[in-house]
């Protein structure tokens, strides 16, 4: 596993040295960091929705604590009818930190060691977690935008504004909830190449995110599915049991187009 591990960053970043510059090799960015994913997470892929992925057991409940605590300390919140927060260019430390073990998590996972050509999403993009363009980009993510949901509230059905480039990371604190994907009507996609499909509009995809999870959009799953949580009674159904439903906060990463 850490020979792998060692393969796919060299063939990157080159190999490493003992020196000065060896602080900015991700490996060593990881250890520094105050958030550590867990090791070896699992990926699930939605197999419904193409470019779709759901790493349930992305942060460990202490690395959650703590992010939670470095978000209090940024005083959004400190009233009672602020709920959300959004931030562009400079991100604070703790979420560049978070785009880090993002970007590390995807390429430590012992999916992408199994099947390398994850990484760079030569042939067929349909196993790639995230295609090549989008994880060595710099930076990942300059975008944030930080949600705190009451029980009972939660997000209409949309896609994200073409504002944004492609691949999209949603973590998830705090309470579990269901996020459904709808396939969105011919008029409402741009085209940028998808599969061709046949989906009822009101198909309906539900993914369970629990807390510490991470979401990974791109491709069709960004440009042609609307997500939404509807946190209403009778909506957040999991194997037959209404899930037990809390404050929930929810981190969004994304990266600005650049302006031509």
């Amino acid at each position: 596993m850490e020979e792998k591990q060692k393969i796919l960053l060299e063939a990157v970043f080159g190999e490493s040295s003992d020196s000065e510059d060896s602080d900015h090799h991700p490996q060593n960015r990881l250890e520094d960091s105050s958030i550590h994913p867990e090791k070896n997470p699992s990926w699930e892929p939605i197999s419904e929705i193409n470019g779709l992925w759901l790493c349930r057991d992305f942060l460990s409940p202490q690395d959650q604590s703590s992010l939670l605590s470095a978000i209090e300390k940024e005083g959004w919140f400190s009233q009672a009818s602020h709920n959300q927060a959004m931030r562009f260019g400079n991100l604070p430390e703790w979420a560049t930190e978070l785009s880090h073990s993002i970007r590390e998590v995807v390429l430590f996972s012992d999916y992408v060691s199994e099947h390398m050509d994850s990484v760079t999403c030569d042939g067929d993009k349909k196993g790639c977690l995230l295609p090549s363009e989008i994880l060595w980009r710099e930076p990942l993510f300059d975008q944030l935008i930080l949600n705190v949901y009451q029980p009972g509230e939660g997000i209409c059905p949309h896609v994200d504004l073409m504002r944004f480039e492609d691949g999209i990371a949603i973590v998830s604190l705090e309470s579990s909830c269901i996020m459904h994907f709808t396939h969105v009507d011919d008029t409402e996609a741009c085209d940028s190449g998808r599969e061709g499909r046949n989906y009822s509009s009101m198909t309906k995809i539900p993914v369970y995110l629990t807390p510490g999870s991470l979401v990974l959009m791109s491709g069709e799953a960004r440009y042609f599915w609307k997500h939404e949580i509807n946190r209403e009674p009778g909506f957040q159904i999991w194997e037959g049991q209404e899930i037990d439903q809390k404050r929930r906060t929810s981190i969004t990463l994304r990266k600005l187009c650049k302006i031509e």
